[in-house]
């Protein structure tokens, strides 16, 4: 698989993988559960979908997450850049990477979250100087692990993304060490394209193992 924004291309896209993860599953037909070997340029990892009354739910696993605490001037560039202040910033934001580092940065709450608006020039400007693919602003999860969260990329041309699983998965594996270890988190409310991006996370002998994914639906043919 590979994926394309107006600005180039990423070495990976979640909510893409889940949508490829519908098509092929689509395609298969019957009622089984699909699985499949997916590959993109970086590493090679498992898909399954399933069908049920909505639909088809898809996930795929994540790769293994670094994590680690944000500077103190990357998190002010990139607060600047949101319009926040400190008092919405609540809890500990980190930088997390499952192919590109991005800020993870935890919003007081979901309505603080509804009301950032963004400034893209400056935030653009504060992520490129600190390497980062963008930010993801989320409510801290309630105690059974139901959130919210923003995703703003416009170093790679995506001002705000109406989901973003690779974040979510990133997420979770901060979320697990504080005990919280499955997520449903909900993006693309401000955009009027709700979803739902599901996240569990269990520890093996290599480590935390995550798994991502959400309800997918085909809508239109664009190719034949």
């Amino acid at each position: 698989m590979r994926f394309f924004t107006a600005q180039g291309e990423l070495p990976a896209c979640g909510h893409g993988t889940v949508a490829a993860l519908a098509v092929l599953a689509e395609r298969e037909g019957g009622d089984h559960d699909y699985r499949a070997a997916l590959r993109t340029a970086h590493r090679s990892f498992d898909g399954r979908a399933s069908r049920n009354d909505d639909g088809l739910t898809a996930s795929f696993d994540p790769g293994p997450v670094t994590l680690r605490s944000a500077g103190g001037p990357e998190l002010r560039a990139v607060a600047g850049g949101l319009g926040l202040t400190e008092d919405a910033v609540v809890g500990d934001a980190c930088v997390a990477s499952n192919g590109r580092p991005r800020l993870l940065l935890p919003i007081r709450s979901r309505a603080a979250l509804a009301e950032l608006t963004p400034e893209s020039t400056l935030l653009r400007a504060a992520c490129d100087r600190y390497g980062l693919l963008g930010c993801y602003a989320y409510s801290p999860p309630d105690r059974h692990g139901r959130a919210a969260a923003r995703m703003f990329a416009p170093s790679i041309g995506v001002p705000e993304d109406i989901a973003n699983a690779n974040s979510t998965a990133c997420l979770a594996a901060h979320a697990a060490e504080f005990g919280t270890h499955r997520l449903a988190v909900d993006m693309g409310d401000h955009l009027g394209s709700p979803s739902t991006i599901t996240a569990t996370v269990h520890r093996d002998r290599t480590g935390h193992r995550i798994r991502v994914g959400g309800q997918a639906a085909i809508v239109r043919r664009v190719m034949r």
